[in-house]
């Protein structure tokens, strides 16, 4: 058993203080992004979710630049540029995409500044490459406990307001019709969405984090459509790419070109990746047995057709037969007249 682990999980693994906090955050932010994900891919906002991603590299970079940890600013960030999101648009899905178009693009001139600065005033990248891409095993321990609190929060709010929140995603118009207040709903929505997106920028980065907000509740909406269902087999998905990227980051320090470890979030967005693409594979056997199910009737229709083609034709041939028998009898009755006639 022993040499079973050893082969699994690299010596310290267990031990590790950065294991057990990235360990912590990774599952908090796994089963915050389930319920949260969720409501994105239903509404059709997977659009500002990856939004949220890169106004957060703003935050992030300028709390850099101020010396605060960069979760505050992701924070601050996101839900500054939900408000602005929800303020800039309208109901509409169309116009509500251009708003969260055009307060991206100022988000990332804001973090271009910011980054540029970062780099001018420290003359280092490392700070820039924590930002985009993450650096979990990096966390302070005084994350933890914040990054639980928030999650907390967001858990929250999403189970109180979950049945709004899910009419107001599948239909609007009811929503109204019943007294909702549609656009408070939106805005709350988004300012949970730019929470769950802070937190997971902090696990992968602000660029990969739509892979970990997306990627799990769009696999498990492809398996079920339950939204409780999907809710709960997304945040197993989570944990797991989390949980096995972080072990196989661990374990890469022994791996080509060695004494290095490969990035926890390259393993973790391959591993949300290869889940979507499995999570496709039972509705395309069920397609594939509808076809041939389809082509099989077929089938049996056509020859059910010939088969009484050919009825039809034999029914025709027996009656043409048996008019012609009947229109020799008048004949040969009608020869018996004369030979009647003659004997009398």
């Amino acid at each position: 058993m022993s040499a079973v682990l050893a082969s699994l999980f690299a010596s310290g693994f267990f031990s590790s203080e950065a294991v057990q906090i990235a360990l912590g955050v990774g599952v908090i932010v796994a089963i915050v992004a389930a319920p949260v994900g969720v409501l994105t891919v239903i509404r059709r906002q997977s659009f500002a979710g990856h939004a949220f991603g890169d106004i957060g590299t703003a935050g992030a970079s300028a709390s850099f630049l101020v010396g605060l940890t960069p979760l505050w600013g992701l924070l601050l960030a996101n839900l500054a540029g939900g408000a602005a999101m929800e303020g800039a648009g309208v109901e509409r899905a169309r116009s509500r995409d251009i708003a969260t178009g055009i307060v991206l693009g100022a988000a990332l001139s804001l973090a271009a500044l910011f980054l540029y600065l970062d780099m001018t005033s420290t003359s280092t990248t490392g700070q820039t490459v924590t930002i985009l891409f993450g650096s979990i095993f990096a966390i302070p321990t005084s994350t933890l406990p914040l990054a639980g609190g928030l999650g907390g929060v967001v858990l929250l709010v999403t189970l109180i307001f979950a049945r709004p929140l899910l009419l107001s995603s599948v239909s609007p118009e009811i929503a109204s019709a019943k007294g909702l207040p549609v656009r408070a709903l939106s805005l709350l929505f988004l300012l949970t969405l730019g929470l769950a997106a802070a937190l997971a920028a902090v696990t992968i980065g602000t660029i990969l984090s739509t892979a970990l907000l997306i990627g799990p509740a769009a696999s498990a909406l492809r398996l079920t459509k339950r939204p409780l269902s999907a809710v709960l087999l997304s945040a197993l998905i989570g944990i797991f790419a989390i949980v096995v990227g972080i072990v196989l980051a661990y374990d890469s320090y022994r791996w080509p070109p060695g004494d290095r470890t490969w990035p926890v979030s390259f393993f973790v967005v391959m591993l949300v990746f290869a889940a979507y693409l499995l999570s496709g594979v039972p509705d395309l056997v069920r397609r594939r047995r509808q076809d041939s199910w389809s082509a099989a009737g077929g089938a049996r229709s056509g020859a059910g057709q010939r088969s009484t083609g050919d009825d039809r034709s034999t029914g025709g041939q027996r009656s043409g037969a048996g008019q012609r028998a009947r229109g020799h009898e008048p004949h040969h009755r009608g020869g018996a007249g004369p030979l009647g006639e003659m004997e009398a």
